[in-house]
């Protein structure tokens, strides 16, 4: 365990490693997270960062409780920082869900041929987005799958238009 600030070793490379832990009063970093206290730009108070280790962006930013004296910020300690991970983690997934639900959409559809899943899923190229749309039976086997703009909208109407269409390529 390390016990020292990174300010106490400026050549110190700035990406954590794995086993780096620091439990300082203003920056913990333990198990891939960092927490940091800062100044709050916004007023005279402070606020905390999370920081999962390999992003370039705190996951969370919110406001940090002032100390006895009025003026510097409480430290860190485990149960704050358990907190925060914990908090942070959350926000991430939700990210997580919130852009899987934009980007993969599903309509069931029954068929005389059986239960059909229509899938698109948009792949969100930075120079060349595209989606795809598959359609797979009841057991999961892809049926037919065809290349459709990013902004495609999958309807129910649509998924069944496609499948009485038998699967072909979609305007």
């Amino acid at each position: 365990m390390t016990d020292a600030s990174p300010a106490a070793f400026p050549d110190a490379p700035l990406e954590p490693t794995a086993d780096d832990v620091i439990q300082d009063p203003r920056l913990w970093r333990k198990d891939g997270w960092t927490a940091r206290v800062i100044k709050n730009e916004d007023d005279d108070g402070w606020a905390v960062q999370m920081i999962k280790d390999g992003e370039p962006e705190p996951a969370l930013v919110g406001p940090w409780t002032m100390g006895r004296d009025k003026k510097n910020p409480k430290p860190l300690d485990t149960s704050a920082f358990n907190t925060l991970v914990k908090t942070a983690s959350e926000v991430l997934r939700r990210h997580e869900q919130q852009l899987h639900a934009l980007l993969h959409k599903r309509v069931g559809l029954q068929t005389d041929d059986g239960d059909i899943d229509v899938t698109l899923d948009i792949v969100p190229d930075e120079y060349e987005p595209y989606a795809m749309l598959t359609a797979l039976d009841a057991f999961g086997e892809q049926i037919a799958q065809v290349r459709v703009a990013p902004n495609f909208k999958l309807t129910k109407a649509r998924a069944e238009s496609w499948a009485e269409g038998g699967f072909g390529r979609i305007e």
